[in-house]
């Protein structure tokens, strides 16, 4: 019988957010274990919904589960999807994990971040008291990893301290400051960042393949937990190579990993910034 893992992002109206995540998709396949099936779906704006894709996942088989494409909990992870989920497995978010944590410091260091600069962890925010958890414990783990200078974390909405008040907080001290964007992929929360107008600005996460490595590392646990078998074949490891100096994209992939997907990706979250 055929495993699921149903991959819910959070959906955007930008094409340029889409394709990000649709290259994510395809490094998720790429790297499946066999006899593991990868869907696509989303919690709001466009489908294919998370409702629509469960059912037709159903429909076939009952070895189902949803790993959410979303960097903290919130909302959608404690509400939307345990509802669309009826029961199925439900992985955490996929932060806080120190290949995020590692993924941030490469994009910020691309972007030209220095000794004694002020990091600004810029998140897209949450109603949900767990998601401000979530993101200081990933500013931590940034700090153990050897980030270049102090941390901060600042939020676009719902939560505080929201990011242009952070970034103004930190240059009133006299520090350059670096927005770090802890989005996804580009679209309306990272427009928000690029506008708090810090003085270095990383770009989003995009389709790295170390995500890869996250996600079904989260698949793995989720699946057992159900008592399912083993799959086939390992999940896959974390990469170790990093994004290199010149580049705030996507990391190489592993040797095994075909390298299609990388070139369009690259193009759409490059959207790093300098502030003149």
């Amino acid at each position: 019988m055929t495993a699921v893992l149903i991959a819910c992002a959070h959906g955007t109206r930008y094409d340029e957010g889409r394709e990000v995540v649709r290259a994510l998709l395809d490094v998720l396949r790429d790297t499946a274990p066999a006899d593991v099936e990868v869907l696509e779906a989303y919690v709001d704006v466009h489908g294919p919904f998370v409702t629509d894709v469960v059912a037709e996942a159903r429909a076939r088989t009952s070895d189902i589960v949803i790993v959410p494409l979303l960097l903290s909990t919130g909302y959608h992870t404690e509400v939307d999807l345990v509802e669309a989920a009826e029961g199925l497995p439900i992985a955490p978010a996929l932060g806080p994990h120190p290949l995020l944590a590692e993924i941030l410091l490469d994009r910020v260091r691309a972007v030209g971040a220095a000794e004694g600069d002020t990091i600004v962890l810029a998140a897209a925010g949450s109603t949900r008291p767990g998601a401000v958890v979530d993101v200081e414990r990933v500013a931590a783990m940034m700090a153990d990893a050897g980030a270049p200078g102090p941390i901060v974390t600042a939020y676009a909405a719902a939560s505080e301290p929201r990011i242009p008040d952070a970034v103004a907080a930190a240059r009133a001290e006299g520090a350059r400051t670096v927005a770090a964007s802890y989005v996804l992929a580009p679209g309306h929360f990272s427009r928000v960042i690029e506008k708090a107008d810090a003085d270095l600005t990383s770009a989003p996460i995009g389709a790295d393949p170390r995500l890869a490595t996250i996600v079904w590392e989260r698949w793995r646990d989720a699946r057992r937990e159900t008592g399912a078998p083993a799959p086939v074949a390992s999940v896959p490891a974390a990469p170790v190579a990093s994004v290199p100096a010149a580049s705030a994209t996507a990391a190489p992939a592993p040797a095994a990993t075909p390298a299609r997907w990388l070139d369009r990706p690259r193009a759409l979250v490059s959207g790093s910034r300098r502030r003149a």
